[in-house]
């Protein structure tokens, strides 16, 4: 006999919440949804998710409740604030929070949500952007107890192609930091590349099709190459802020582990520059414009 599907909710309307929900109620779950703006979750209401107007109401008649939020004290808030999560969590539920955040607030949160609410956590940061959310193609690292995390898997497989589990609660971050050293350095190289090629006379709209299948080959050189050639910034598919609070992140955990990371300290530096700019909420493709601009 099969056990009944689980009952989802989804915390986190934004760029990747919205797709991600999207395609939980296309694989036939029920999902009850809360944002801070309640105006975003009005297609998935239309589509039959139940609306809450506060955090704790997302336990209720819930199996399991997941997140996607902006950052570490977004999380807090939504988890520990008054009419939070934490007030209506109980034994058996799960958390699974896709959000990118801090390893050791992670980890505190999780043993204070256990602790309080009986409610355990699963660490399950996602890469792919906005695209793989829609396509449901999203890389998901995740850590926690084994035994949570493939009970989760099969909803998983609904919004990425492959969970990872990679330790405890907390490695889930810790690999998200890593794949954030690499995007980020890569999408400002590739800044450079474009505004080199644009200033010796090469047709930088076709850098990604001279080097698709090479060594320099990537997804962010396919994705953001022709973007930067082209100018094209909007519709913004990721944020410049989130890559430098991941970035800031992935120091933090480097100056913790006595671990060497020259790279991604610079490209946090570089990073910051272009948001103090006036591009924290631009999208990444913008980052060109650092190399355009015309010398004195």
């Amino acid at each position: 006999m099969n056990s009944p599907a689980p009952r989802l909710a989804f915390a986190g309307i934004g760029l990747m919440g919205l797709p991600m929900s999207h395609r939980l109620l296309d694989a036939g779950y029920s999902l009850r949804v809360w944002n801070r703006s309640g105006d975003k979750l009005k297609p998935l209401e239309e589509r039959g998710a139940l609306a809450v107007s506060r955090p704790a109401e997302l336990c209720v008649d819930s199996d399991i409740v997941m997140l996607c939020l902006a950052d570490t004290a977004a999380v807090r808030e939504v988890v520990f604030a008054a009419d939070g999560i934490v007030e209506g969590a109980r034994p058996g539920q799960l958390l699974v929070d896709f959000s990118s955040l801090d390893p050791a607030a992670t980890r505190e949160m999780a043993a204070e949500l256990e602790r309080r609410g009986g409610m355990r956590w699963v660490d399950a940061p996602v890469s792919g952007g906005t695209s793989g959310a829609e396509a449901g193609s999203l890389a998901i690292m995740a850590g926690g107890v084994a035994e949570d995390i493939e009970r989760i898997r099969p909803i998983l497989a609904h919004i990425g192609q492959r969970l990872t589990r990679m330790g405890d609660v907390g490695a889930g971050q810790v690999t998200k930091a890593c794949n954030q050293m690499i995007v980020a350095c890569n999408a400002l190289v590739i800044a450079e590349v474009i505004a080199l090629a644009e200033r010796s006379g090469v047709d930088a709209a076709l850098i990604a099709t001279a080097l698709a299948g090479g060594f320099a080959d990537s997804k962010p050189l396919q994705i953001l190459a022709p973007q930067m050639a082209g100018n094209r910034f909007e519709p913004i598919k990721w944020h410049v802020r989130t890559l430098l609070k991941d970035l800031d992140t992935a120091v933090q955990i480097s100056r913790q582990q006595g671990a060497a990371t020259p790279m991604t300290g610079l490209a946090a530096q570089l990073m910051r520059l272009h948001g103090a700019q006036g591009h924290l909420h631009s999208d990444p493709a913008t980052l060109v414009q650092m190399y355009r601009e015309e010398t004195p």
